[in-house]
């Protein structure tokens, strides 16, 4: 299950939500009591194991080009 968050127009809270993908959105702050939206932003992405670097796909032998 993803956190979600949320910014709450009254009382410029914002916090983190752990909910499932298929629940209804927040619609009120837990603090105010007021209208909240959902802020999106940008996924963190890790990129694990061999072949994501310049030097991991490299030949030792024989390569002459520049990058």
């Amino acid at each position: 299950m993803p956190y979600y968050d949320y910014h709450c127009e009254n009382c410029d809270k914002e916090f983190e939500v752990f909910q499932n993908m298929d629940d209804e959105p927040m619609s009120t702050c837990p603090d105010c009591g007021s209208v909240v939206r959902r802020v999106f932003g940008a996924s963190g992405i890790i990129f694990k194991g061999s072949g994501f670097y310049k030097t991991d796909t490299r030949s030792t032998s024989g390569s002459s080009s520049t990058d």
